[in-house]
């Protein structure tokens, strides 16, 4: 099978190319190397997930992503350098290649990012998503699986978070576009017969982790002596959800779209254990041998304040079941950022 996926080279992304590859699939990656952290994270990813060990010698961006382009290519594996909301710079690649199914994960992703830069997120995660539909319906593509959130649900006063669960009250502009990106695919799926599934990610954690997010940020300034940002009382909880078990979801996503039609589906892909942030960092400072300084802040616009998945449609749907508890997920993540 031929897969296109958009955000390959990002951290979902790049363990969800490495898997395809191992599986024997051809893999198309579409990635626009953003500037929401570093490009040489991603670079790294990406050399990773297609098993190239090569000592990379970074120089600039540009220089860097074009080196990455032409040395990466192989019989089943391509990088375009593309931005999603570049209709005809998609085009062509959806001209020069026979795909049979997307994985859409590409996103300008964060809560709190969102609400300084709403019309961006709004250009990027609608427009640039409607922007692949269209050429789906164009080139008579039937299969698509795309990235939501949990963050849809704001704060949903009904614990766990169900598909069926009224999600009119987003509290993010980054939220709205995914709750958005859900209908918007809908109306794909009921006007061309695109088959579709939405899956809602449930804070992903692991190695590759975004620099940005709790996890990987903690850790690090733990490591380092550095005072960490901790963000009111400690109450707050997330449904962490370790990568291993995300890419499975994803990939039983794709085996029951390729062997069912007349499908539109929203998915909750978590853990289905809730831990709170005083946890998370007892966790980590324990995997660490290291006490945390807390930097004590209010709560920030935007943050909900837990999140809890109903996993029971993903298990009786499509098989899914995750395996990896938070304690084991953290140790695996803190031996990969001491080693990295």
């Amino acid at each position: 099978m031929i897969y296109l996926v958009t955000g390959g080279s990002g951290f979902i992304g790049s363990h969800l190319v490495e898997k395809l590859l191992k599986e024997g699939h051809s893999v198309i990656n579409i990635d626009n190397f953003d500037d929401f952290y570093d490009y040489q994270v991603k670079i790294q990813n990406t050399l990773e997930s297609i098993q190239n060990n090569i000592d990379f010698k970074f120089s600039n961006k540009q220089n860097d992503i074009e080196n990455l382009v032409t040395n990466s290519k192989s019989e089943h594996y391509t990088l375009h350098y593309q931005d999603i909301r570049d209709k005809k710079g998609l085009e062509k690649i959806f001209e020069n290649h026979q795909i049979d199914l997307v994985i859409h994960l590409a996103a300008l992703a964060g809560v709190r990012p969102s609400i300084e830069r709403p019309l961006e997120y709004e250009e990027v995660n609608i427009r640039g998503t409607m922007n692949l539909w269209e050429l789906c319906n164009q080139f008579g593509i039937k299969k698509f699986i795309c990235a939501s959130s949990s963050s849809v649900y704001g704060n949903n006063d009904k614990i766990p978070f169900s598909e069926t669960d009224n999600v009119d009250q987003p509290i993010s502009p980054y939220a709205a576009t995914k709750k958005c990106g859900e209908i918007l695919g809908h109306v794909y799926h009921s006007l061309y017969n695109i088959d579709m599934i939405q899956l809602r990610f449930f804070t992903v954690y692991g190695p590759r982790q975004r620099p940005d997010l709790a996890i990987h940020k903690f850790t690090k300034l733990i490591s380092e002596n550095k005072e960490i940002p901790f963000y009111g009382d400690g109450s707050t909880a997330r449904d962490y959800t370790y990568i291993d078990d995300i890419v499975d979801g994803i990939l039983k996503s794709i085996k029951y779209l390729e062997n069912n039609s007349k499908v539109y589906e929203i998915i909750n892909l978590g853990e289905n254990e809730v831990i709170t942030l005083s946890e998370m960092l007892s966790v980590i400072e324990h995997n660490l041998d290291k006490i945390a300084i807390k930097k004590i802040l209010p709560l920030q616009q935007g943050d909900v304040q837990k999140t809890n998945a109903d996993i029971t449609k993903a298990r009786n749907l499509i098989g899914y079941k995750p395996t990896t508890n938070f304690q084991n997920g953290t140790k695996k993540f803190v031996e990969w950022f001491l080693r990295k």
